[in-house]
C-alpha cells in the first residue's frame, strides 16, 4: 500500500508540472510576442578623416622673417653678408669666403675665383646686379630645412622650399619682389622656384648661393 501511495503521490505531482511547463512554453513561443532584446547600446569610436585643409597645412614648411630665431652663427654670417652687400663692392664679400673654410656652391662656377664668378652672374660690369640680388633674397623669410642630416641649413628666400601652388595673396606680393609675373609663369610650368637662394648650416657655414632647379 505505501509503493502504491507513493506512486500516485509522484503522479500527481507530476501531472501539476506539465501544464505549467506547456503554459510557459506556449507564452515564449506564442504569435505575435516580441523577442527578448537588449536595450545596451553598443559603443563604437569614430575617428574622422583628416581634411584636406589640415593635411596641406600640415605639410607647408613653416617660414620665418628677421633673424630672431635664427642661432647665433647663422645671425652672423648673414649680418656680414648683408654690411659687405651694402658697401656696394663685391670683393667685400672676399673675407666672408676666405673665412668660410671652402668656397660656397656658386651658379656658373666656371672660375676658380668665387668673386670673378659672382660678377659673371650680374648683368653690370661691377657685379652689383648679383649683389642686390643677394640682399633681396637675405630680406625675404626663410625655412629651416633637412633637419638633422648633413645637409640641415638655413635657407633664403622661403619659396625655394614652398609649394608654389599653396602661396597666399601676401606671400605672391612677397614673391614679386624678386622675380616678375612671367618667371613665375615659368616656375609654374617646371613645378618649382628656380630663381637664387642661399643657403648657411647651423654652424654659420655659407653653404650655396645658386640659381636653377
Amino acid at each position: 500500500m505505501r509503493r502504491i501511495a507513493t506512486a500516485v503521490t509522484g503522479l500527481a505531482l507530476l501531472l501539476g508540472v506539465m501544464p505549467a511547463l506547456a503554459a510557459n512554453d506556449a507564452t515564449q513561443n506564442a504569435p505575435g510576442t516580441p523577442p527578448s532584446v537588449s536595450t545596451q547600446t553598443p559603443t563604437t569610436t569614430v575617428t574622422p578623416p583628416a581634411s584636406d585643409d589640415n593635411a596641406a597645412s600640415q605639410a607647408l614648411p613653416q617660414v620665418f622673417y628677421g633673424d630672431a630665431d635664427l642661432p647665433a652663427p647663422v645671425k652672423d654670417l648673414r649680418q656680414k653678408l648683408l654690411a659687405a652687400i651694402k658697401t656696394g663692392e663685391l670683393e667685400s664679400l672676399r673675407p666672408i669666403i676666405n673665412a668660410n673654410g671652402e668656397t660656397p656652391e656658386l651658379s656658373g662656377g666656371d672660375s676658380d675665383d668665387p668673386i670673378a664668378t659672382l660678377k659673371l652672374l650680374a648683368g653690370d660690369p661691377k657685379g652689383r646686379e648679383i649683389l642686390a640680388i643677394m640682399e633681396d633674397v637675405l630680406e625675404a623669410g626663410y625655412v629651416h630645412v633637412d633637419v638633422g642630416t648633413p645637409q640641415e641649413a638655413y635657407v633664403w628666400p622661403y619659396f625655394a622650399r614652398y609649394p608654389l601652388d599653396k602661396l597666399t595673396g601676401p606671400q605672391m606680393v612677397e614673391l614679386f619682389r624678386l622675380i616678375t609675373a612671367g618667371d613665375f609663369q615659368d616656375m609654374q610650368d617646371k613645378g618649382v622656384y628656380s630663381f637664387y637662394r642661399l643657403g648657411i648650416s647651423p654652424d654659420g657655414k655659407w653653404q650655396f648661393f645658386e640659381d636653377g632647379d
